[in-house]
């Protein structure tokens, strides 16, 4: 990977994912969506961390979304096939984390930018943010999601003023439609997030981590597997499971 990328930091039960690409204000290319997903995999499956972190380098973007200069070179074939679903594919590892995720929004979210912040559990936004999703003045649409988990966790008036009558908001604004959970002064966002992810971490994991599916589920962000998974837990814990994994190793038929 280049230089420019998506960082990784571990701080005890705490991961602190950054968007490093200051000078493109934090917009992916394709590497960068790729090495997104990679680490939402690692972070997934490490068992001491309890809670994650995103936020993007300097102080003027959270992210810009998508680099234009990446995308606008693809074919439309290649540009559906996948630039639009790797990006699903890895904003969907990233809201589907089973630990809870704190965005900070150091600087201004636009477009991908928002839609990234979107799979966040809980997001801090800075005063001087400015939040917005501006694609249709580009002629393209909010393509990772902007118009359906947007509309899921901002609401549909939201989405709407932004991605249909092109309005940026204020970190104040987004706060009164609920977009944002809170501001904080600038500079100030990732200490507040640490004591955020403090808190969690002092609630018991497997129940935060149960309810954040169920949260999830009712929200119809991944009602399948929620449902599946949590189903299979209860399986595996029970005495049948156990009586039929002994018949099976012992080649005889199960009494249940």
């Amino acid at each position: 990977m280049s230089e420019d990328g998506v960082r990784l930091k571990i701080e005890g039960p705490v991961a602190i994912i950054v968007i490093e690409r200051e000078g493109k204000l934090n917009a992916f290319d394709a590497a960068m969506v790729a090495e997104l997903q990679r680490l939402c995999a690692l972070i997934e499956h490490d068992a001491s961390i309890r809670v994650a972190v995103m936020t993007g380098a300097g102080a003027k973007a959270f992210s810009a979304g998508g680099d234009i200069e990446a995308w606008s070179r693809e074919t439309p074939e290649d540009f559906g096939r996948f630039w639009v679903r790797e990006g699903h594919a890895a904003f969907d590892a990233l809201a589907r984390l089973r630990q809870p995720l704190i965005a900070v929004l150091n600087g201004h979210a636009l477009g991908g930018g928002l839609e990234l912040a979107a799979c966040a559990d809980y997001r801090i936004a800075e005063a001087h943010a400015k939040i917005g999703q501006p694609e249709t003045g580009l002629g393209i649409i909010p393509g990772w999601s902007g118009t359906q988990r947007a509309t899921r966790r901002f609401g549909a008036q939201a989405v709407r003023r932004m991605a249909i009558f092109g309005e940026i908001l204020t970190a104040k604004e987004a706060r009164e439609l609920g977009i944002v959970d809170e501001v904080v002064e600038s500079g100030q966002g990732l200490a507040r997030a640490m004591e955020v992810a403090e808190k969690v971490c002092a609630r018991a994991p497997l129940a935060t981590e149960m309810t954040k599916m169920l949260v999830n589920a009712a929200e119809a962000e991944e009602t399948e597997r929620v449902f599946d998974c949590l189903a299979g837990m209860a399986a595996a814990q029970s005495k049948e499971l156990q009586a039929g994994l002994a018949a099976f190793r012992e080649r005889r038929p199960p009494k249940f």
